[in-house]
């Protein structure tokens, strides 16, 4: 074999693809054989070209999982002897790689057995060489065998973390240097436990001393690596970096405006800003570094593009990217800073400041929606004095922060638009076809928004758009109708006698069949829609039949976006049109069919419409945001179904039989379907089935809906396998869909709602599947995922979820890899305490909330816990947690911990902190359960709750008059407030005194009403 293995390792190396087609057949045919091995490794060490040793090493580290098993011990060990002679032998640093890659595989099962006790203490050995080849592969073999036998290091940590930081400061070699990066970063993602993780601290210095060495001498790929690890620090929800922020937001600025630097590098540093905006605001906040950053990335956004240059790498994209994390996290140190910027920028005498200046503003719009709305005048002052400005990307610029305000600023803006909609019809005749169409985007988000408001402008606007329809290039006339929908939907019926003109000109776009004017088209259909809407049936009817058959031939042109406008086409004229739509059901519903099976991004979404538009396709929307993403189609099947229920006799049966294909599309869509984000529509849908029509909709493909999210849970499916499985070619990771899976993990309480308790038997064969996502080595946003899964299912499966709150399942971080069935476990319980320490709101929230509905279900064995959780959720109340809706759930949690097990809780310790967060101020879902508790407690006299009755009369006061709180919360304030006024009489009047007048007298009308 070795003879024709080497000849075929040449083979396959060649340029001739027909050869290296060939060669990789025989190789994979050679392969099935364990003889493969020891041919392999003679190559490795005797092939004459360096490329066939690498080739023969990587074929190797294929396929050694399935022979090791097989081997003699004789040839185990001369397949490891032969392998530490490569590293320590081989000339070419690539081979020393792959035959250390090599390494890595067997060491996942010789280490653990016992087979290889001399391999840790050899790469200790290398790692303190003179000779620096071995230095560096030790420590690339460190990294690598991290992912393989990573428990096995435990023991030599410290001195692990010693020598790395040696290697770290190695000024003899800066390949060493690299490799010890790359080992840093690959411990710091198999460290979980918080003590040892705080230890690379200290690396910090070095990291950054290594990385100015490098940038100094023109390596910049060396700083690239350094960033790198500063991504893994921060995204770690332990505390590592400490006053170290500083200096890496010192440095990450001091790279980001070096324009002498390749972009990547830049790049890179910006984005280290942008994780720490997103995941250490805190402490930006904390060591004052909102503002230095903010003086920097501002600037960056004038910066001038290089024609050559990746537009994502672009500085001013990235700086944009800062900016605007930063605002969603922090506004109130934000938007100073950023008025003082447009401020003096939009005075600057070069136009890309004055540009930057109200691109500025635009960005910010989201995060400091609140304060801007405040600072609305000298805001729009800065802008539409933009968009009179002589540049045309100044102009530009100011259309597009028009138009986030108009989307973000909402009802605030339109009252200014006696003061825009006049710019903005000037620009939409401005000379440049940028800023014509950036004035439609801006038209088209402030008009949406609009009432009789619009009524004075409406024929200036209409005539302006209608002279653009006709002779403006087609990418304008695509944003015109766009602007001229909003409109309609803006005037209602006031649009009539502009409706005419408006369909004779769609007329002529839905009839086009070009490949380039078929987005158009798509618009054209759109926009009839929306027009039908605005006129009614009445004047529809008689001339709807043109439009109709214009849409149904369009599906025939496979063109993905006109059909998903044309189902929102078919909703609106269904809507209108009522059972006059039931003759055009034959032609409608095979097309939402045919959309179930495409491939182009379609999916189907089952929603049921209101009651008044049971004869309809209610509810399909067009949203221009979903363009960026893959095609997703929203088609109500249901909804047409109902409409064939009532205009048939066989109405019913015929509603089954859809459902039943909309079903088993769906089913057969989450395993097969190797589009993610169809298969996360396609959950999504099965989760609203099931929330809207009730278990027995689904129960006939129960288990088949199962076996389906296991698959996804086990990342099994089609969607989520690696596109390129050659058995030579190196397979990347499949990358993590946050949107898939958090589509699949929303099928858990969607299942647990509607089956109650009944839905134990399957959480038991999804749980470890779905708690895999909550490994430390996950990325937060997993963690949340999880979290959130696990609270709706305790809240809706009650008492069965105590099996699981001391229910062990993961591995401890250093535990020896175990066989199944061992105990080396975390309690699920331990999970939910350390997110309520998350950085991320996200994460605090969703564990204030699990835990206290593990608390409420979870019965006598969660009360060993009540002093942990009390502890964990005690900060979520304090001056330091900026999130309403934290502080909310918290209260929660505490409120269903009283309610269930009251003696073990010490009320006189957590009243008065759970008073002091009342009332609640943003998640009012939670409402009934705390004032729920105060209720009970103050109906059995508790002593401790009769203690701070006066500051419960102030919270009943502001809750009952809020606005945002439900008439049942107010009845359950209320019944309270009865109970007590009839306890203590007149001893409640002085505190009703204290009271505004207002309050005092939506309260004292409660008292009746006991």
């Amino acid at each position: 074999m070795a003879q024709s293995l080497e000849l075929l390792l040449i083979q396959f190396l060649m340029p001739d693809n027909d050869a290296r087609r060939q060669a990789e057949e025989q190789i994979k045919r050679l392969a099935k054989d364990p003889q493969v091995v020891p041919a392999l490794v003679q190559h490795l060490r005797t092939a004459k070209t360096p490329n066939v040793r690498q080739l023969a090493a990587v074929l190797l580290r294929k396929k050694i999982t399935g022979h090791w098993a097989k081997l003699s011990p004789q040839l185990k060990q001369l397949v490891k002897q032969s392998l530490i002679e490569s590293i320590t032998m081989e000339h070419s640093p690539p081979v020393r790689r792959a035959s250390a890659n090599v390494v890595s595989i067997i060491a996942k099962y010789a280490v653990t057995a016992g087979e290889w006790p001399d391999l840790l203490p050899f790469l200790f050995q290398c790692s303190q060489s003179a000779q620096e080849d071995l230095r560096e592969v030790a420590l690339i073999l460190f990294s690598s065998l991290t992912e393989t036998i990573g428990n096995a290091f435990q023991p030599y940590f410290v001195d692990l973390q010693a020598l790395l930081l040696k290697c770290l400061q190695d000024e003899a070699s800066n390949r060493v240097r690299v490799a010890a990066l790359k080992a840093v970063g690959s411990f710091l993602e198999f460290t979980s436990d918080g003590d040892d993780l705080v230890k690379f601290r200290q690396f910090i210095p070095s990291i950054l001393n290594v990385a100015r060495q490098c940038l100094a001498s023109g390596e910049e790929d060396v700083a690239v690596i350094a960033f790198e690890i500063f991504d893994e620090l921060i995204e770690s929800p332990a505390p590592l970096l400490g006053d170290s922020v500083k200096s890496i937001v010192q440095f990450a600025l001091e790279v980001s405006s070096s324009q002498n630097l390749e972009s990547n590098t830049r790049h890179q540093a910006i984005q280290i800003v942008s994780w720490l905006a997103k995941y250490k605001s805190n402490s930006l906040k904390k060591y004052k570094l909102v503002i230095p950053i903010l003086q920097v990335m501002c600037p960056l956004l004038a910066e001038s593009n290089n024609s050559n240059e990746d537009d994502d790498l672009a500085p001013d994209r990235a700086a944009a990217e800062v900016i605007d994390t930063i605002a969603v996290n922090l506004p109130k140190h934000v938007l100073p800073a950023i008025l003082e910027f447009s401020s003096l920028s939009s005075q600057d005498t070069n136009p890309k400041f004055r540009e930057a200046s109200v691109t500025a503003l635009g960005i910010v719009s989201e995060g400091c929606v609140d304060l801007m709305r405040d600072k609305l005048e000298p805001v729009l002052h800065i802008v539409l004095g933009a968009l009179r400005d002589p540049e045309q990307m100044v102009r530009g610029a100011a259309s597009f922060a028009l138009g986030q305000f108009a989307e973000y600023l909402q009802p605030e803006i339109v009252s200014h638009y006696e003061s825009v909609l006049p710019c903005i019809l000037n620009a939409l005749e401005d000379a440049s076809d940028e800023v014509k169409e950036k004035s439609y985007y801006a038209l088209a988000a402030f008009c949406e928004n609009m009432g009789e408001e619009i009524l004075p402008f409406l024929d200036p606007l209409m005539g302006k758009l209608l002279a653009a329809l006709q002779s403006s290039p087609r990418n304008l006339q695509e944003t015109c109708m766009s602007a001229i929908g909003s409109v309609a939907s803006a005037a209602e019926q006031a649009f009539i006698p502009y409706a005419e003109r408006v369909l004779e000109l769609m007329k002529l776009f839905m009839v086009l069949t070009n490949d380039e004017d078929l987005q158009s088209r798509a618009r054209a259909t759109e926009l009839v829609g929306i027009v039908a809407m605005c006129v009614g049936r009445g004047r529809m009817e008689p001339i709807i039949h043109p439009f109709m058959e214009a849409a149904v031939l369009g599906f025939g042109l496979e063109f993905s976006e006109l059909r998903e406008y044309t189902h929102g086409f078919f909703s609106n004229v269904a809507e209108i049109m009522d059972d006059g739509f039931a003759q055009y059901l034959p032609h409608v519903v095979p097309l939402a069919f045919s959309s179930c099976n495409l491939d182009d991004g379609s999916a189907v979404d089952i929603d049921e419409s209101d009651d008044e538009n049971i004869n309809g396709f209610g509810g399909v929307s067009s949203d221009d945001e979903a363009h960026d993403e893959p095609r997703v189609r929203n088609i109500n099947i249901l909804t047409a179904a109902h409409a064939i229920f009532c205009n048939s006799n066989d109405g019913q049966a015929k509603a089954l039989e859809i459902l039943d294909r909309v079903m088993n599309i769906y089913i057969k869509t989450m395993t097969e379907d190797d589009d993610k984000e169809v298969v996360a529509q396609a959950c999504m849908s099965v989760a609203d089935i099931i929330k809207d029509y009730g278990y027995m909709a689904v129960e006939p493909y129960m288990q088949r809906l199962v076996d389906g999210t296991l698959t996804l849970l086990r990342e099994e499916a089609a969607c989520q396998q690696p596109e390129n499985d050659s058995d030579i070619d190196d397979d990347g990771d499949t990358a993590h869909d946050e949107v898939l899976m958090d589509a699949v993990s929303d099928l858990l309480p969607a299942f647990a709602k509607a089956m109650g308790p009944h839905f134990a038997p399957i959480f038991a064969k999804l749980f470890e599947p779905l708690m895999k996502f909550a490994k430390s080595s996950r990325p937060p946003q997993d963690r949340t995922m999880v979290v959130a899964s696990l609270a709706e299912v305790a809240q809706n499966m009650g008492a069965p979820i105590g099996g699981y709150v001391d229910f062990a399942y993961f591995l401890l971080p250093f535990a020896p890899i175990c066989l199944k069935g061992d105990s080396f476990l975390q309690r699920l319980m331990h999970l939910v305490l350390k997110e309520l320490a998350s950085s991320d709101a996200t994460n605090r929230r969703n564990a204030a909330f699990c835990v206290g509905e593990l608390c409420k279900n979870g019965g006598e064995l969660s009360v060993k816990y009540y002093g942990d959780v009390l502890r964990g959720l005690y900060p979520l109340f304090g001056d330091s947690e900026p999130d309403n809706a934290v502080r909310d759930n918290a209260a929660g949690a505490v409120a269903r911990m009283i309610m269930t097990y009251p003696q073990s809780i010490p009320l006189n310790q957590v009243l008065p902190v759970l008073l002091k967060a009342l009332p609640l101020k943003e998640d009012h879902e939670e409402s009934m359960a705390v004032y729920s508790c105060i209720s009970t407690l103050l109906f059995s006299s508790n002593p401790q709750i009769l203690a701070v009755v006066p500051d419960l009369v102030n919270v009943f006061a502001q809750v009952v008059v809020s606005p945002v709180e439900s008439p049942e919360v107010k009845a359950e304030i209320g019944r309270a407030f009865s109970h007590l006024v009839s306890q203590y009489g007149q001893q409640m009047q002085p505190l009703l005194s204290n009271l505004s007048p207002a309050h005092a007298n939506a309260l004292a009308a409660f008292a009746p009403r006991s």
